[in-house]
């Protein structure tokens, strides 16, 4: 008789615990989330889940980044040499997530929970947002060795410009979200990134020199 192996017993458990969490979220919000809920869907007990995480805003943290939503495990952004292409490309695949209604529930429950858990704020900034803000940094970094990006542009408020204008109209419903709509703005952060050229000399005339008299 083959011995249970405990490592893949406890992966089971593990994911069984996320996909819970993940599901009792989607159908009921956040705020009716409770760690017994968790633990009935999982199968299993209330103490194997804090033996592994502090809370359920821990547990549900996890489940977003399990389900791919913030994963951390490839955040390079795609480097093509064609910085507005590959821009499009990510502003796409964020579209995409929002308007996809299972995510979006999941979404709306962090940023909710976000505003009234200054603990549940770190947890996301430090393991969701903070790592793709950086990953986007990098990417605006190879652009400006490439001579795209101006020496003296601000990361920080490039990244910015290129996500916030999304999460607002997103957060807000104030219009659909669109691949349109992220083509332009990574056409906008481009533009507005892009070193300055210098002026072209004006064009000379028959006879003009540059030593004058």
């Amino acid at each position: 008789m083959k011995t249970p192996n405990p490592a893949r017993r406890s992966e089971q458990s593990r994911q069984a615990i996320l996909g819970a969490a993940f599901d009792l979220v989607a159908e009921s919000g956040y705020t009716s989330l409770t760690i017994e809920a968790i633990a009935a869907r999982a199968g299993v007990g209330k103490q194997t889940i804090y033996r592994w995480w502090p809370s359920k805003g821990a547990v549900f943290v996890e489940a977003v980044l399990s389900a791919g939503q913030g994963g951390t495990q490839d955040l390079a952004l795609p480097d093509t040499g064609d910085l507005g292409a590959d821009l499009r490309q990510v502003l796409r695949a964020i579209v995409d997530e929002y308007n996809d209604p299972r995510l979006e529930a999941m979404s709306r429950a962090l940023n909710v929970e976000a505003l009234q858990n200054p603990a549940m704020t770190a947890e996301i900034t430090s393991r969701i947002l903070g790592p793709h803000l950086e990953a986007t940094k990098d990417r605006l970094r190879g652009a400006r060795r490439a001579g795209q990006v101006a020496e003296d542009a601000d990361l920080d408020v490039a990244v910015e410009l290129l996500y916030g204008p999304i999460y607002h109209r997103w957060m807000l419903r104030t219009a659909p979200l669109t691949h349109a709509y992220a083509d332009t703005l990574a056409s906008f952060a481009v533009a507005a990134l892009r070193p300055e050229r210098a002026p072209a000399e004006p064009a000379r005339g028959p006879g003009e020199g540059s030593s004058g008299a």
